[in-house]
This record gives structure tokens, sequence and C-alpha cells, in this order.
């Protein structure tokens, strides 16, 4: 087998110069961080309140349109329901009419944490959205953008 060669340093610059996947890797942990900081005093991180809403349904919803909205696999999102169910948030129960269904249960815990947390996440996402189109971008054209990678 060869020796492989050596990636120049121009181009590890230009990888993180115009890199989509690093930039967008780089701008998730950046937000997840700031509404983290924002959820904290609720006792919930900002993946734990895209989950706590998606489950905000007028019918429990099953696992699998909750893992598609969320751009997770079943098992994932199994995962990430663990800590709500401890904490009381979240039931997961079989559904009446089909008991291989299980349904994902917002608890009125659930809702009120998800209440509580509702108007800071509106605040937070409006700071950042005026940043956005401070700095001549537009919340709205990125989320397109986002949207089209799914």
């Amino acid at each position: 087998m060869s020796k492989p060669g050596l990636v120049p340093f121009d181009q590890t610059h230009f990888v993180r110069d115009h890199c989509l996947c690093l930039a967008t890797q780089r701008a998730a942990r950046a937000l997840s961080r700031r509404f983290d900081e924002a959820f904290r005093v609720f006792g919930i991180t900002s993946g734990q309140f895209s989950l706590l809403n998606a489950l905000n349904r007028p019918r429990p919803p099953s696992l699998g349109p909750v893992a598609d909205l969320l751009a997770m696999d079943r098992t994932s999102l199994t995962a990430n329901l663990k800590p709500l169910q401890r904490d009381g948030l979240v039931l997961v129960e079989s559904d009446s009419s089909d008991r291989r269904i299980k349904r994902l249960v917002l608890t009125a815990a659930g809702k009120q944490v998800l209440a509580e947390a509702m108007p800071v996440w509106s605040s937070v996402h409006g700071e950042i959205d005026r940043d956005l189109v401070t700095r001549a971008a537009s919340g709205e054209a990125l989320r397109t953008g986002l949207g089209a990678l799914l």
C-alpha cells in the first residue's frame, strides 16, 4: 500500500472557510449553547425543548412522526425521551387500539415547562433573527436553505 499524500495547509483553510457541513455544525453548537443557557432555569436543554414542542399536539403522536420531524432515528429519539420520562414531563403509553404502537404523551408538568419556556424561546429567537438581519442575512432565507438540506 502506498503512503497517502499529505493535505496541504491551504486546503485545510479552504475547507474551514467553505465547508457547509462544518459551518452548519459550528452554528448548531453555538445556537444550542445559547438556548441551553436560556432554558437552564427550566431544567431542560434546547433539544428537550424541541422534543417537548414536537409532542405538543391535539393527539399524542407515535414515535415515527416525531423522529421524522426532529430528523432523528427512533433509537436516538427513545434515548432522548428517557430524561423527560424520568422528570415526569413525558409518558410513553401503548395506543388504545393497537398495543404495538407507542404514543408519546406530554404530561401536565411537561405542558407547564413548555409554556414557561416558550416566552424565553420567543425572546432568544427574536434576538437571533434581529442579529441575522443586522448582518445582511435573513432568518427566513437561512431556514429555507437549511430546510432544503433535509
